[in-house]
């Protein structure tokens, strides 16, 4: 079994730049043979909502290096490696560090844990694959929403999806690009009003909410190419409420819209849903696409 490392990141807010803790993970012969876990001082406010999901407060990171410091650690782990991660915000989180940072991750390949289950274990290939979901249904005991626990949790369902279907992780990596079979072995044909089944970001569903910098019809048709189903209003189907960057800048305290309370509101009571600046969705979009 090939060596690959894996990857997790917490954030202090919304905006996905504001790192405050990460871990990885490192996989050889399918075995965790190292770990490294640092918190990181992202020189930004911290959102109760992001508090309450991993207890990571202001005062826990005083004194913890900043990412630009960490950046060649970061680089080193991951330059030339095959990098998972579960669903596609650590990577774009990571991106966007970096590039605020004025950086760049380095040359790596990226695999989706959360594609690889949907494609290993029929159970979750429509909805139920998130993190939790996985390691609960695998018998993975963790500490979620601690970063290290989070990277090495991927890994381990990378681990067993190889050891299950006795493919290799070469053959993973090209399979995560192809579309998900139904139980008959056909495909699933997009469906316009819904997103795409086979995208990237398949099973997410988005609310828009803020003056976006597009129509809401251009964003709601980008959401839906990679995968997202795109409602009108917050539910506790919802997952991803994306504010335009204007309101966003907000966030401290005033004029949030209802959709954007509503949001905080679920979060607050164990909702799996993320609140997500505009151009930090599109960069999510277009990590999605990438691959």
């Amino acid at each position: 079994m090939p060596s690959f490392v894996a990857i997790d990141v917490e954030t202090a807010n919304p905006n996905m730049a504001s790192i405050c803790q990460i871990g990885i993970a490192t996989f050889r012969g399918g075995e965790k043979v190292d770990e490294w876990l640092s918190l990181v001082d992202p020189a930004d406010y911290f959102d109760p909502v992001n508090t309450r999901i991993h207890g990571i407060t202001e005062s826990a990171v005083r004194g913890a290096p900043s990412f630009q410091s960490l950046m060649a650690e970061v680089r080193g782990r991951l330059d030339g490696a095959v990098v998972v991660s579960h669903t596609g915000f650590d990577r774009t989180a990571l991106s966007r560090a970096f590039a605020i940072s004025g950086g760049v991750v380095g040359d790596c390949v990226w695999l989706d844990s959360a594609q690889v289950a949907r494609r290993a274990w029929p159970a979750v290939s429509r909805k139920g694959y998130g993190l939790a979901n996985v390691a609960h249904m695998l018998g993975i005991t963790f500490r979620h929403h601690n970063a290290l626990a989070d990277a090495a949790t991927a890994g381990i369902i990378l681990v067993r999806a190889i050891e299950e279907s006795g493919k290799p992780l070469e053959w993973w990596l090209r399979r995560v690009k192809r579309r998900l079979p139904q139980a008959d072995g056909s495909y699933i044909a997009s469906v316009a009003q819904e997103g795409n089944e086979d995208g990237h970001l398949a099973g997410e569903v988005v609310v828009f909410t803020g003056q976006l910098s597009m129509s809401r019809q251009e964003a709601a048709s980008r959401a839906a190419k990679a995968g997202c189903d795109v409602a009108t209003g917050v539910t506790k189907k919802t997952t991803i409420l994306v504010v335009g960057d204007q309101d966003i800048a907000k966030l401290g305290g005033k004029d949030k819209s209802a959709k954007h309370i509503k949001a905080e509101t679920l979060i607050g009571q164990g909702a799996e849903l993320r609140i997500l600046g505009e151009s930090d969705f599109l960069a999510l979009l277009e990590s999605a696409m990438d691959d």
